[in-house]
């Protein structure tokens, strides 16, 4: 959908932030811009500058004044239509210097400069949402944009608005493990993948290390464990597993995530859309637990396709226990052949190509 009228080399002004789930998708997508000869500019805040550190050296990145309503005391709540106001003045006077082509807007309260600029430039611009219901960012700006691509099918989009599916992109990294072997579990060495996301991860902090200390002692004894805690938890987490006799590793972030997941024999995870994509598209039966303070209940959204398919047991918090997630996990890791079916099962609702498929929208001219 870029400007059929630019000259040069074309310009993609990818805006989003917040979390990884926005961020890392939008990665993605400039990776492969970059790849068909564009120039890519990235728009975030300060929170999503932390996950901006992986995108190529060649995107030009700018921090723009944004804010949330949700966090913060009065006085900051107050502050929040001055900064994004001086925000979209920012913005504006950005796209004068240097007319984007298109404007892709990935969620995040980084978003609104961005878009509203657009809109006010009349400049192409389309947004892509991650999760199965639609962010509220994403939702006001729905019906202002030429476009709206879905990561998860179906999505819950306001009334008279269409989208297209082209899935949730993947980084290169995880890409480069795309449908890896699967070593279904037997009698060797056992790998756990325990992945929380940016958000609500304590509660994976107190379950799973207990659970997995009540499995049955052939199992435990074989397995090993990479367990994503919170910086604040990972001390606890740490003792908890050591005092099982557990081999575990537990850090606040993993950097090399598509390593470890093409190495799981299985994952549990919240089900954030890009863990979600990442679990598919490399292929791994997985236990996932959404987040129950997600707006909307999103996770769930996201996850209910691979429960429905068998490629993963949806375990909801509201029943979610020690027990349960030890039965589960003791379930799938001691029947090779279910794993085996969940494994394949996931890589059937993979978009490996989901990344292609969105800049495919972005370049395309607008109809």
């Amino acid at each position: 959908m870029s400007d059929p009228q630019s000259q040069g080399r074309p310009l993609c002004l990818i805006a989003a932030g917040g979390t990884g789930g926005h961020m890392f998708p939008a990665q993605s997508l400039a990776e492969v811009l970059l790849a068909q000869g564009w120039r890519v500019k990235l728009s975030t805040d300060e929170r999503g500058a932390r996950y901006a550190g992986a995108f190529p050296a060649e995107v030009v990145r700018e921090v723009v004044s944004s804010a949330t309503t949700a966090r913060g005391g009065a006085l900051a709540k107050l502050a929040v239509p001055f900064r994004i106001g001086a925000g979209i003045l920012g913005a504006i006077r950005a796209m004068r210097a240097d007319r984007p082509a298109v404007v892709v807007g990935f969620g995040g309260y980084p978003t609104i400069p961005a878009m509203s600029a657009a809109l006010a430039l009349r400049i192409p611009r389309m947004i892509h949402e991650q999760n199965g219901i639609m962010g509220r960012v994403n939702a006001a700006f729905a019906r202002r944009v030429d476009r709206v691509a879905c990561g998860t099918w179906p999505t819950r989009l306001p009334p008279g608005v269409q989208g297209i599916h082209t899935g949730n992109p993947v980084r290169q990294a995880v890409l480069h493990r795309a449908a890896a072997p699967y070593a279904p579990p037997g009698e060797g060495e056992l790998h756990l993948l325990v992945i929380g996301g940016s958000q609500g991860a304590r509660v994976l902090s107190n379950i799973v290390p207990e659970a997995i200390a009540d499995l049955p002692d052939d199992l435990r004894a074989r397995l090993s464990v990479s367990h994503q805690a919170r910086a604040e938890d990972a001390e606890r987490v740490t003792a908890a597993y050591a005092a099982a006799g557990v081999n575990a590793e537990v850090r606040p972030f993993f950097d090399d995530v598509p390593r470890r997941l093409a190495e799981s024999q299985l994952v549990v995870s919240r089900a954030g859309a890009s863990s979600i994509a990442d679990i598919t598209v490399v292929g791994r039966p997985a236990i996932l637990i959404p987040y129950a303070a997600a707006t909307g209940d999103h996770q769930t959204a996201n996850a209910r396709a691979l429960a429905e398919s068998g490629a993963a047991i949806l375990l909801p918090e509201s029943v979610l226990d020690a027990e349960s997630l030890r039965r589960d996990i003791r379930d799938i890791l001691s029947d090779s052949a279910r794993a085996t079916a969940m494994a394949a099962a996931a890589l059937t609702l993979a978009r490996p190509d989901a990344a292609q498929r969105l800049a495919d929208l972005v370049t395309e001219p607008t109809r």
